[in-house]
């Protein structure tokens, strides 16, 4: 099963954040610009210490392709964060001439398991959608609300550290939903290397 596809597209420098927190104790003159002492600086205060909205000062934008709208509906419960996400009503019109004959080409629009019960439901539902969109008297408005929940979808996702520590530590756990799972690793390793020490210890042991 394809895993989903994660762009950066914009993150804040570390020295933004260790300039905040100097900025409560006026120790400017102790930064070495995001250095390794500014790097330990914000661990220590946001990580050890537990003064965790001075890494509100971070944030992250990404590019999340190829999750389905059940898994966009466990990520929208992250509410400290900014969605702006594919239109259904406006971009539907994609499905209507496709070939979704077979669960191999409908895959361009669902998410698929590993389970053969549940991918063959899966596919009729996406071929009764279909169907609906070539009836005229049906409007994408009203097609949507047959969209099954494995339908694909994209957004652009942005959130700070302090809630993406939030997010990985819950998401990244085994218990999670899998593909929640899949996106959880997935951002982690999208995030800059240098950036990924604040968020170690928020990675669980995954079941997938």
């Amino acid at each position: 099963m394809p895993q989903p596809q994660i762009t950066l597209l914009h993150h804040t420098p570390l020295e933004v954040c260790s300039h905040a927190i100097r900025t409560c104790w006026d120790s400017h003159d102790k930064s070495d610009q995001g250095g390794e002492k500014d790097r330990e600086l914000i661990n220590r205060v946001g990580n050890i210490f537990k003064h965790s909205s001075t890494l509100e000062h971070l944030h992250y934008t990404f590019f999340i392709q190829g999750i389905s709208r059940a898994c966009l509906q466990e990520l929208a419960r992250h509410r400290m964060a900014s969605y702006s996400v594919k239109s259904s009503r406006y971009t539907l019109a994609e499905l209507k001439r496709a070939d979704i004959s077979t669960l191999d080409s409908a895959s361009q629009f669902i998410k698929l398991t590993d389970n053969d019960k549940v991918n063959q439901a899966s596919l009729k539902a996406l071929q009764n959608l279909q169907e609906l969109l070539l009836d005229s008297s049906t409007t994408n408005d009203i097609a949507k609300y047959a969209m099954p929940e494995c339908y694909l979808t994209e957004l652009t996702w942005s959130i700070n550290a302090r809630s993406l520590q939030n997010f990985l530590s819950l998401r990244s756990d085994k218990r999670a939903l899998w593909e929640i799972q899949e996106l959880a690793h997935a951002i982690y390793n999208a995030l800059p290397v240098e950036h990924r020490y604040l968020f170690e210890k928020c990675m669980g042991e995954s079941s997938i």
